[in-house]
């Protein structure tokens, strides 16, 4: 299993289970589009969630490739180089900072 597989399916959603306000704080949908290794959901909508694949009208679209969301979950003070860099995009960025409690 891919980092990035294994970050989404494994300890993304027990992130969530551990720490129940996390969902809370976010209250919405974040998509992660990573090129080359696909597409999840952090659904904070009503509970948190990991969802493989797209869901209707995400609040934040996140897209990298696969290489930088690695860079990410091993340093993730990278995500401010990458998107400064134009290698990292988000449609909402006010969202897309909410994630540094995630990361972090």
């Amino acid at each position: 299993m891919s980092a990035v597989a294994h970050f989404f399916d494994e300890i993304l959603p027990q992130k969530l289970a551990d720490n129940e306000e996390l969902a809370e704080t976010i209250g919405a949908a974040i998509q992660f589009d990573i090129e080359g290794a696909g597409t999840w959901t952090l659904d904070c909508r009503e509970g948190g969630k990991v969802v493989q694949g797209p869901v209707d009208e995400p609040g934040c679209v996140v897209a990298t490739k696969a290489e930088y969301w690695e860079q990410i979950l091993e340093n993730p003070m990278m995500a401010t180089q990458l998107f400064m860099d134009g290698e990292l995009t988000a449609t909402d960025l006010g969202l897309a900072m909410q994630l540094q409690n995630i990361l972090g």
